[in-house]
């Protein structure tokens, strides 16, 4: 399994706010610590908003937080709402070509593994992720004062 770009920084945007707290942040804080283009996180962090994770203030001293606590956002969520389909394999998608989907155990295997990479991840939140032993680590390496 292989997730997006667009849903590893939509992972680390979350964390990053995480580990911040309440304050707010802007795109280029989030931008300056991963080393990534500003003009990407832009669409990342407008979904986010759209979607309920984060909160965003316009304005001189406006920024971003999240929305909900840290403990409710469940990653497997997160990667469900931010990837854009999970066909692993031709078989899995509308366009299937391939001549022997109708007799190939494959695909039950492929499904069976998709499930289990899911279920994995919806036992975990953003608290998991961004919890506090690594906490102190985390705002060091992203330079957050």
């Amino acid at each position: 399994m292989h997730i997006t770009r667009y849903t590893d920084y939509s992972l680390r945007v979350l964390v990053y706010l995480a580990v911040s707290g309440d304050r707010l942040v802007t795109i280029q804080d989030v931008a300056d610590a991963y080393d990534i283009s500003k003009n990407h996180l832009m669409k990342v962090v407008h979904q986010l908003n759209l979607k309920g994770y984060i909160e965003t203030v316009r304005g001189k001293n406006g920024g971003m937080r999240l929305r909900r606590q840290p403990s409710s956002i469940n990653i497997g969520a997160l990667v469900r709402d931010t990837e854009p389909d999970f066909n692993l394999v031709e078989c899995f998608s509308e366009n299937n070509q391939c001549c022997i989907t109708p007799v190939c155990g494959l695909q039950s295997i492929l499904k069976e593994a998709l499930n289990a990479f899911l279920a994995t991840l919806d036992a975990y939140t953003l608290a998991d992720v961004a919890r506090q032993p690594e906490q102190l680590q985390l705002l060091r390496l992203l330079q957050i004062s």
